[in-house]
This record gives structure tokens, C-alpha cells and sequence, in this order.
């Protein structure tokens, strides 16, 4: 057990109520308990928050697929110039979550940024295995690129982001777009990415304890790839185990110390640097799964980080 490695500040987090075991009896409770949750967070309060414009836009989904659900945040403030973008990609172990859960989020991202934010509710698993989750945040993506003029968008300054799960997709969407030659994100935020089916069986002997086990993350590839053959998971479903990345946009990875994707994270960046992609990589010390939600220190300065990355992304490369 790793107890004893957890940040001081975030030791009250570690027995939280998602702690519990995820079954195909429990995942409707597992559900709701995250939506709860969610909607105990104090909503904005600033003014230039609240007044983010959202709109529900119902999108046409993969073909032979029910349309999309995205939310786009615009800021209130006019401007002249086309904003850069953001695909916002929620987490969730591929089975819970949703765009509105990321709400606080996103409205920030888009005042912070001065950028529109476009968050996709992809269909969760095992109601939708691979590649339906994927397939729509691909949907949402070429819809944004062809929306942009309508939307005040920059088409050459989209970046994906993601957390967790959506960390996951958005790595699996550039990997897709990259090898279908279409709309290829001028950058990646990945934070703590669920990138390897194969991790529920690591032996690493501090990682999986808190916020994310093994047996959630057993659950969650289950739930996504079905009865595939384990030893055939392409790219487009677990990053992990593409065999070429190069060819992908400038990344940006963080990743608790304690994180069950600990490793993966590390071999993924290690992986991106061999095929001539910059990387930039943290490691957060004392951190277990969805250490950023809390009021830590170490959560404070990860979210600073974060956002410098983001900003320099969308704007070329100037903070």
C-alpha cells in the first residue's frame, strides 16, 4: 500500500464514496454518485464566467450513428479576430461522466484562453464499445474544423485536451486522424491518460491504490473493448499500442506519482520523443488519480502548469 507516499494535503481524498467497487450492477449508482458530486461543486460566481455563452448543438454523428452531443462555451466579449479552440474530451474509465460535468472547466478555459471550447459527450461503455466512443469525439472534431468560420475559430489553432478516460480518446482520435489524413490538432493536453488495456495487470507496488484501482480500470477496458482478442487491440482503441508515433502534434502529459497510468504516461512520452514529437512531461509527487480536483498544493501548481501549456498552444507558441 502507498499511503504512506500520499501528499499530505490530499490524504483526506483517498477514501472518498468512487472508491467503491464498479460492476455492471453498480455502474447506474456509479453514475449517479458522479453526477452528485459534480453538482455539489460551487458553480462560477465571477460575472465574465457566467456570462460564457453555452450552447447545446446536436451534431451528426459516425455514419450509422446517432448524432453527437457537444456543448460550445463562447466567451461574452466580442472579438474581430477568429479565437483559437479547444476539444474538450471528459473523463470517466470510458463508463461515467459527461460535458456538463466539465462545465466549471470549460467556461474557464474559454475566458482564461479567450478561446471557444467545443466538450463531447461521446457515448460511454459498454452501452458503446470501440470505436463508437472514439468515432464521435472524430465526428465532433471534423464538425468543429468545418464549423469554424460559423463558430469565430481559428481551424489551424484546435488543440484536443482531455482527462483520464477523454485523455485516452484524445489520444486515440490524433492517432486516427493522423492515419486517415484528415484534421490533425495543432496540439494534445493529456492529463493523466488512460492509454494501456494491458495496465490493470501491472506490478508496480505503489501505483492503483487511490482514486482509480486496478479493479475500476479492469472494469473500465472490459466495459469498452467487449469479447476482443486482448492480444489484437489496435492503436485507435489503446494508444499504447500503436506502433508508430510520430506524425502526432506537440504533447503535453501530467500524471500523479501514485497513478495507476504512472507508468504507461512514461512510456508513452518516452515513445513520442523516438518518433520526433515534442513532449512535455510531469510528474506530480504525493498525487493519486484526479489529484487536480482537490485544493492541494500539488493540485494548485499542476493546474498553473497546465494552463501555461494551453495557453502557449493556442496562441503559436506565446503565453
Amino acid at each position: 500500500m502507498s499511503r504512506h507516499l500520499v501528499d499530505p494535503e490530499l490524504v483526506a481524498g483517498i477514501d472518498g464514496p468512487l472508491t467503491q467497487a464498479i460492476t455492471n450492477e453498480t455502474l447506474p449508482q456509479y453514475r449517479v454518485m458522479l453526477e452528485q458530486m459534480v453538482a455539489a461543486i460551487p458553480k462560477p460566481t465571477s460575472e465574465a464566467l457566467r456570462n460564457v455563452q453555452c450552447d447545446v448543438r446536436h451534431i451528426p454523428g459516425p455514419a450509422g450513428s446517432p448524432d453527437v452531443s457537444v456543448l460550445v462555451y463562447t466567451p461574452a466579449n466580442r472579438s474581430d479576430a477568429a479565437r483559437p479552440a479547444i476539444l474538450h474530451v471528459h473523463g470517466g474509465g470510458m463508463v461515467s461522466g459527461s460535458a456538463e460535468m466539465s462545465d466549471p472547466n470549460s467556461r474557464a478555459y474559454a475566458v482564461e484562453m479567450d478561446c471557444v471550447v467545443v466538450s463531447v459527450n461521446y457515448r460511454l461503455a459498454p452501452e458503446t464499445r470501440f470505436p463508437g466512443p472514439v468515432e464521435d469525439c472524430y465526428a465532433a472534431l471534423l464538425w468543429l474544423h468545418g464549423a469554424a468560420e460559423e463558430l469565430g475559430v481559428n481551424p489551424t489553432r484546435i488543440i484536443v485536451a482531455g482527462e483520464s478516460a477523454g485523455a485516452g480518446l484524445a489520444a486515440a482520435l490524433c492517432l486516427l486522424t493522423r492515419d486517415r489524413g484528415t484534421v490533425m490538432p495543432c496540439f494534445q493536453y493529456l492529463a493523466e491518460p488512460m492509454l494501456d488495456h494491458r495496465s490493470p495487470a501491472s506490478d508496480h507496488p505503489h501505483t492503483g491504490h487511490f482514486g482509480w484501482t486496478h479493479a475500476h480500470n479492469r472494469f473500465g477496458w472490459d466495459a469498452l473493448l467487449g469479447d476482443m482478442d486482448r492480444s489484437a487491440v489496435p492503436g485507435h482503441a489503446s494508444p499504447a499500442m500503436a506502433e508508430d508515433l510520430s506524425g502526432l502534434p506537440p504533447t503535453y502529459i501530467h500524471i500523479g506519482a501514485i497513478d495507476l497510468f504512472l507508468e504507461e504516461s512514461l512510456e508513452y512520452a518516452r515513445r513520442l520523443t523516438r518518433g520526433g514529437v515534442p513532449v512535455e512531461l510531469h510528474v506530480w509527487p504525493g498525487a493519486f488519480h484526479a489529484f487536480g480536483v482537490y485544493d492541494a498544493h500539488v493540485s494548485r501548481e499542476a493546474r498553473r502548469v497546465a494552463r501555461t501549456a494551453i495557453r502557449r498552444a493556442l496562441n503559436g507558441g506565446e503565453a
